[in-house]
């Protein structure tokens, strides 16, 4: 295993074809940005002593943003759950249980739901903590200048700020309407020149019901 900043990288079967699909189908920034997501997230469960399954949560860490790639994603789900179904399948494959699976399938499918990912199993709840740290800063100063600049020295960030929107945009931008509900409906509203995402009170105050 590789150990970086204190967290050991799994180096299982299961963690090295992983690796390989995402090396296959994702590219550099993914590639990066996933495995950076894994050592932030268990870097903080960790530090707050959270029991956690390395190799579950690696696999997740992994698979999480690869329904933003054409081979995962599909023309009407959320990229999101594109990249929970193929991480269900790919388990499935390698006979992990069930509820192992399903726990990898929450991790990836709300690793984007502010408010509810961090309420979850500890694999759910660091996945989502990693993606948050990485992406948005979030927690940042919990860990120190050293653990960070580990990190980064062995999967450079390389101008993540500027690259991350337009490849969050190009996975979904064949199916907008995805995004309906969810903090990527921002990255629409940025790319899309007049975009109108669809909007809760007019769902209800235009249903079907007569009153």
């Amino acid at each position: 295993m590789t150990n970086i900043a204190g967290i050991k990288i799994p180096d299982s079967r299961l963690a090295l074809e992983a690796q390989d699909i995402l090396k296959e189908h994702g590219s550099e920034l993914l590639w990066n940005h996933s495995n950076r997501v894994y050592l932030f997230g268990a870097l903080q469960g960790k530090k707050a002593q959270r029991k956690y399954d390395e190799e579950l949560l690696y696999v997740s860490a992994l698979f999480h943003d690869l329904g933003l790639t054409k081979q995962f994603s599909s023309l009407d789900k959320r990229f999101e759950v594109d990249g929970a179904n193929a991480a269900r399948q790919f388990l499935a494959h390698h006979h992990i249980d069930d509820a192992s699976i399903q726990l990898v399938w929450d991790a990836i499918a709300l690793h984007t739901t502010i408010g509810v990912a961090e309420h979850k199993e500890n694999e759910v709840a660091l996945l989502y903590a990693g993606v948050g740290l990485d992406v948005m800063g979030d927690g940042y100063h919990d860990l120190t200048n050293e653990e960070r600049n580990e990190i980064i020295h062995a999967f450079p960030r390389n101008q993540f700020k500027q690259k991350i929107l337009p490849a969050f945009f190009e996975g979904f931008k064949h199916k907008p309407e995805t995004t309906f509900g969810n903090i990527k409906s921002d990255v629409c509203a940025l790319f899309i020149p007049n975009y109108k995402p669809k909007n809760f009170c007019d769902c209800v105050l235009h249903s079907p019901w007569s009153e």
